[in-house]
């Protein structure tokens, strides 16, 4: 256990030195006679991008395909044309990117989707998830009832966890499977896009409103899709209370059916995102004092928190994956007499 420790932090102080020479580079490449804007820079670490950057040089940046639907049809170009020589944002034909979004030069209507940086993300998660489980069930097929090995072991004892403290728990030993390939598929969704958004060059997917958002609508759908009767006359018709308190409670319970989407749509957003804030605030210190002593502190106390936000990653995908699962043994609650 103590070998594995050492390992994980020292993954963490590996990350963040990595983070930290990259800012380094940035800060260099802008220039002696520009000053150092952190909150310009965090911006542009957690917010969706038509560019994906990895480090300087010639190299180190992809430029993601931009699709566009217009009046004249679709249009599809490299975001590359959206940057000169030195980098520096330009129009392209009809077209203009204003505050991270692809807008036309005069004003008419254009839809955007375009494969950014947070959608890249999501196809290597999911192209990397598939690789790692359909490897595991391979093993299971090749090996029946012999002992977990290699990708396998490691998976194997997460998967039954979900089964038997997360699913059963809360849903029923009677109506769990069918709800159990969702639950296992967003904890791991979570978890993996937590993790590689940890890594430098990496995208905030899980720290993007519209992705949380998404991911707590499915949740909600899935509920109410499985809502039984009991579960709509614990809002319209609770036993034992009267007629006139159910004209308040009855607004209440239909307020909560949104707001319990709403608190897993924000609160992973919130986690997520404080996470890179804060570790990019603290490396930013080094810029804003201009100091090599403030170095060892910041680097020290970035690095702690490295460490920590791969324990919050783990952990955010732990809890709405609970709380969905919650949510659907809400639902198909059987009425008790």
């Amino acid at each position: 256990m103590g070998v594995s420790l050492r390992k994980i932090i020292g993954l963490a102080g590996l990350v963040t030195l990595l983070t930290f020479a990259g800012l380094n580079k940035s800060l260099a490449a802008g220039g002696e006679g520009e000053s150092f804007s952190p909150g310009e820079m965090i911006t542009h670490h957690i917010t969706d991008d038509y560019v994906w950057h990895f480090f300087d040089g010639h190299y180190g940046t992809l430029y993601l395909p931009v699709i566009l639907y217009t009046d004249n049809g679709v249009e599809v170009f490299s975001s590359s044309n959206f940057y000169n020589d030195d980098h520096e944002q330009v129009a392209y034909g009809n077209y203009e990117i204003d505050h991270g979004h692809i807008k036309t030069l005069d004003g008419t209507s254009v839809i955007d989707v375009s494969i950014t940086k947070n959608v890249a993300s999501m196809f290597v998660s999911i192209i990397l998830m598939l690789l790692v489980f359909l490897s595991i069930a391979k093993s299971y097929k090749r090996n029946p009832g012999e002992a977990p090995r290699g990708l396998q072991s490691f998976f194997e004892p997460i998967i039954l966890f979900i089964k038997d403290e997360i699913a059963i728990p809360n849903i029923g030993e009677k109506k769990y499977k069918k709800f159990l390939p969702f639950l296992l598929t967003l904890f791991f969704f979570i978890w993996f896009n937590n993790l590689l958004g940890l890594m430098p060059g990496g995208a905030n997917l899980t720290g993007n409103i519209s992705v949380t958002f998404v991911l707590a609508f499915i949740v909600l759908i899935i509920t109410l899709a499985s809502s039984g009767k009991a579960y709509w006359q614990h809002i319209f018709a609770m036993p034992g209370v009267p007629k006139p308190i159910l004209l308040i409670l009855i607004p209440i319970e239909l307020i909560g059916i949104l707001t319990k989407p709403f608190s897993l749509m924000v609160r992973l957003f919130a986690n997520i995102t404080a996470g890179h804030i804060i570790i990019l605030s603290l490396l930013s210190l080094i810029f804003i004092f201009e100091s090599v002593w403030i170095a060892p502190a910041s680097v020290a106390f970035s690095i702690f928190m490295n460490f920590l936000e791969l324990f919050v990653a783990l952990l955010q995908a732990y809890i709405f994956t609970l709380l969905s699962a919650m949510y659907f043994g809400a639902a198909v609650e059987e009425a008790h007499h």
